[in-house]
């Protein structure tokens, strides 16, 4: 029996068995490396060497600046804003909701944390307006996965880190392609509100919505910091992290002063158990790269696509139903840390671009998210909503057309994505 083959189907074993991706990974890697004669001294050495990049402590400063912004209030704020200015015509709710988590994933990088911040306080909003539940629970989850694409994106960090790439280039490969995301579902909500008839709330005069604007101002800046800092080279991405997590506790404490100790500590445990959760498979997956490089396997696996992908356009499909597929059963870190190193050689044999595909991996990584058995934003709305997880399953069918759009879109014109890194 091959160790490739027992390292795969031992992963298969544990993931099904609901063993935790990161350990499933790292016990298959380690008992495929034992099969191989291979020293497992240096084992701990490669795990914690995996962690020590200045790129990855972008992660914990992004997941607590999205985390803060959530229980400190910035994220209420935000949507009231949001509200008094077009929560009044027909769909205003939903376009609120989409551009809530379009400000939102410019702020957090995750797409879990967008779901939750906005679905929380959307979701039962949008019932109350007359909305269908199914249907406020699928547009908070599919618009929820705007949080990967729009920059900052924990996703895109964990490529840069792995595929040697400025992480500022795929931040601004990623901002295109999130508006277009973006715009799709606006458009399609706005149909879908007209053609249901559904609610909308009173219309608020110029006064009240200066005021509410007023109020938020504080959160609407916070995406300018980021990225504006990034873009013009007065921060790195890392430093940008926790520039904006600070900004978040002074807000939050000291401006809205909705965040008391007890509220802090919370959110420094729920910071604490993502990032860790995280750097877990990052430094499990050091282990899965060993053995691949030991046993050559991006080599062997480049001559096979060489042998069989006719063009660059078969493997392009092929790769995005293989995506598509291991996002039933995986979560996006994991995807990208098991396949990228493979898929590495493979990209430079048909030309295409390291910064286009990493836009084509994070859209399928989206699709991930919503994608059932093991989607996150799944559970997230189903928590949020009280509801069955095949309920919210339902409400978000419709929009897989549409994201797929918008990959395809990508997939065909590079342009989309590279654009702006010209």
């Amino acid at each position: 029996m091959s160790p490739t083959f027992v390292l795969f189907f031992t992963f298969a074993i544990l993931c099904l068995i609901r063993v935790p991706i990161a350990i499933s990974l790292g016990l298959s890697s380690i008992l495929a490396l034992t099969m191989i004669d291979f020293t497992l001294y240096p084992v701990i050495q490669k795990m914690f060497s995996s962690l020590n990049s200045a790129t990855l402590m972008a992660i914990p400063g992004f997941v607590f600046a999205g985390i803060i912004m959530s229980k400190g209030g910035i994220s209420y704020y935000l949507i009231e804003s949001l509200k008094s200015w077009v929560g009044h015509i027909r769909g205003g709710l939903a376009v609120v909701t989409i551009l809530a988590c379009m400000i939102f994933a410019a702020i957090s990088g995750s797409s879990p944390a967008t779901a939750a911040a906005i679905g929380s306080i959307m979701i039962p909003g949008m019932v109350k307006a007359g909305y269908s539940k199914r249907y406020a629970m699928g547009l908070v989850a599919a618009s929820g996965t705007l949080g990967i694409l729009i920059p900052p994106s924990i996703p895109l960090i964990i490529y840069g880190s792995v595929a040697e790439e400025s992480i500022g280039k795929l931040f601004t490969a990623g901002i295109l392609p999130g508006l277009l995301l973006g715009g799709i579902l606006l458009i399609s909500a706005i149909i879908h509100a007209r053609v249901n008839n559904y609610g909308r709330l009173p219309k608020e005069t110029m006064e009240q919505r200066w005021k509410k604007s007023g109020k938020a101002v504080w959160g609407f800046a916070l995406p300018v910091l980021i990225l504006g800092g990034i873009y013009t080279g007065i921060v790195t991405p890392t430093e940008a992290a926790f520039v904006a997590s600070f900004y978040g506790v002074i807000v939050s404490v000291f401006i809205y002063r909705e965040m008391d100790w007890k509220k802090f500590i919370d959110v420094t445990k729920e910071s604490i158990n993502i990032t860790a959760m995280i750097f877990l498979i990052i430094a499990s997956a050091m282990i899965f790269g060993m053995f691949l490089t030991t046993e050559q396997i991006p080599q062997d696996f480049t001559a096979w696509v060489e042998a069989h992908a006719a063009n660059k356009w078969i493997f392009l499909i092929a790769i995005n139903l293989m995506f598509f597929i291991l996002g039933m059963f995986l979560e996006a870190i994991a995807i990208i840390l098991i396949t990228l190193p493979i898929l590495l050689p493979v990209l430079a044999m048909f030309d295409i671009n390291v910064i286009h595909f990493a836009i084509i991996m994070t859209i399928n990584m989206e699709l991930a998210m919503i994608t059932p058995p093991v989607g996150l934003n799944l559970f997230v709305v189903s928590g949020i909503s009280k509801e069955k997880v095949g309920e919210v399953v339902r409400g978000v069918i419709p929009f897989f057309g549409l994201m797929i759009l918008a990959l395809v879109l990508v997939v065909i014109f590079p342009e989309i994505a590279l654009f702006l890194t010209r």
